[in-house]
């Protein structure tokens, strides 16, 4: 197996696209030799520990009308990927430094793509904040995680210092943006990938044995 580490942030619209582009690829090439482990990477290291409100943030990244026209490339690419987005759900533009723990927690028990596949589909379909602590207690529990252990190791610190020292170790390596693949901690490919790219990477890799 071949280990492939995605660096990505659920409130990311390319590493949404990108995991549906990539699964696509592997679909399709059921033998692939992936072993994917999602990594740690904030797209908003300082957001405030409770979010702030979606189209404040829209507005202070892109303008008044910046927005729309960044959100019409998104939605494209959406739509091509045959991934279903509801904009208008979205309220919360959530701090996601919790949801990056339970997806270290979810790795260890072998569930960590069905948590990443939860809190992408909670964000971007049904709008929920993903920084709320009931709302990951829930996508936890809906990935067949102890509901009760999630919920106190949310309400504390537990690696907190893991996650933030896995994410500076990113930073250190030149990870600036998400997704970014990293093949065999070797191969770098930054930004949502074309499913005939990962075809193509998957053929190649199957043609060297």
């Amino acid at each position: 197996m071949i280990t492939l580490d995605i660096f990505a942030d659920p409130v990311c619209p390319w590493c949404l696209i990108g995991k549906a582009r990539l699964d696509r690829a592997l679909e399709a090439r059921p033998g692939h030799p992936f072993a994917i482990r999602w990594q740690p990477f904030q797209l908003n290291p300082t957001m405030p520990e409770t979010g702030m409100s979606r189209p404040a943030y829209l507005e202070a990244k892109f303008g008044r009308e910046g927005a729309a026209r960044a959100y019409l490339e998104v939605l494209e690419a959406a739509k091509d990927a045959g991934v279903t987005l509801d904009l208008a759900a979205i309220q919360t533009m959530p701090n996601t430094f919790d949801a990056h723990r339970l997806l270290h927690w979810a790795e260890l028990e072998g569930r960590q793509t069905p948590v990443m596949a939860a809190l992408l589909r909670a964000y971007w379909r049904e709008g929920r904040d993903i920084g709320a602590i009931t709302v990951l207690t829930e996508i936890a529990a809906e990935a067949g995680m102890d509901r009760a252990l999630v919920a106190r190791l949310l309400d504390g610190a537990a690696d907190v210092e893991e996650i933030r020292a896995r994410e500076a170790h990113a930073r250190e390596r030149g990870v600036r943006a998400v997704p970014t693949f990293i093949l065999d901690n070797r191969y770098v490919l930054a930004g949502a990938q074309p499913t005939e790219t990962w075809l193509q990477v998957i053929d190649e890799l199957a043609a060297q044995g």
